[in-house]
């Protein structure tokens, strides 16, 4: 049995394991430990969030990745940040070596493209524009959009021909478009997970590990707030399992915490939990979830050199960006700082 198969049971207290080190990677490990320490640090944010306006948030950026002029407009600075992530994107699948790690990076944008064309597809919408979809896919934009046009689905690979089928049937079922992400969902995680294993990357194999786990976890406390009866929604692959998810929506908010005790989600729900039963709000559950997933990006710079710190820096770049995109979205709302402040996690 490889070392990948073999971590199929909780055997951490607070994150999981690495994975070793690979010397093939000592250059643009340096690399992006070097880019690395351009992130804005929480200082620098506190800064950016307490600034008097918009303008002055934009004056702030001015010489950074995110130079912006105050009078752009919304699409304006949604294209400046999405050239961002995909520059990112582009510079970390150049420096990596591993095939499979790369799909398994663009299959990301792959599932978001499949999430839109099939809410316009059960919707009797056009299917849009090229720019309304994530390139660097494995599945090019355009051969994306020919296959839904002509609805020649088996020219998809097999995972997407399962989303297409999952997320058309998600959807059918109740006429809901969220079951449509749901359903999509759960085969990215399956498809995810397992492409990770093949990678034969430890890392990966713990990163969806713990997407599962707080994705699913962000899943119950919805269904919590909600009263909604339907349990089928959790997502396969992580460590905590469906049937103590399902259990956990029927005890108080005040026990919540206490039930996740042994688990490395405890400081999660005691965050999240007893502020959503008196304010109404997912606010410090959300910046507790992105917290956690943070912490184990930032510990993949302990590997001196392997992919861990390359694929750790993309994730905390795309971070970053919805940071800055939150920040700016909300001065131009006017809306209060520290509200803002609880919501920034770097």
């Amino acid at each position: 049995m490889n070392t990948v198969e073999q971590q199929n049971i909780l055997h951490f207290s607070l994150y999981p394991p690495l994975g070793e080190e690979d010397w093939r990677y000592t250059f643009a490990t340096a690399q992006v430990k070097s880019l690395s320490e351009k992130f804005f640090d929480s200082a620098f944010f506190a800064e950016l969030t307490n600034s008097g306006s918009f303008a002055e948030a934009v004056e702030l950026l001015g010489g950074t990745d995110y130079a912006v002029s105050a009078s752009a407009s919304n699409e304006e600075i949604e294209k400046l940040l999405c050239d961002r992530r995909r520059e990112a994107k582009k510079l970390i699948c150049q420096l990596l070596l591993d095939e499979k790690i790369i799909e398994f990076l663009q299959a990301r944008s792959d599932f978001a493209n499949m999430r839109l064309a099939i809410r316009r597809l059960v919707l009797e919408k056009p299917l849009g524009s090229p720019t309304d979809y994530c390139d660097r896919g494995n599945i090019p934009v355009d051969q994306f959009e020919l296959v839904f046009e002509q609805e020649d689905y088996a020219a998809l690979p097999r995972y997407l021909q399962e989303a297409v089928e999952a997320g058309v049937l998600g959807y059918y079922k109740n006429k809901n478009v969220r079951d449509i992400d749901i359903a999509i969902d759960k085969v990215e995680a399956e498809f995810q997970l397992e492409n990770a294993k093949q990678a034969g990357s430890v890392f990966l194999v713990e990163l969806m590990k713990m997407h599962t786990d707080i994705t699913n976890i962000r899943t119950m406390m919805r269904l919590k707030f909600t009263e909604m009866s339907d349990r089928d929604v959790f997502m396969p692959g992580g460590y905590i399992d469906s049937a103590r998810l399902s259990q956990m929506i029927d005890i108080g908010y005040d026990g919540l915490a206490h039930a996740f005790a042994a688990t490395p989600y405890y400081a999660i729900l005691e965050a999240g939990a007893g502020y959503m039963q008196s304010n109404n709000s997912f606010l410090k559950l959300e910046a507790a979830v992105e917290r956690h997933f943070l912490g184990f990006l930032k510990n993949a710079d302990q590997i001196t050199a392997g992919h861990q710190p390359i694929v750790a820096y993309l994730f905390r770049k795309e971070q970053e960006i919805r940071m800055v995109r939150m920040v700016l979205a909300c001065k131009k709302a006017q809306i209060e700082p520290n509200v803002i402040n609880d919501r920034i996690v770097v």
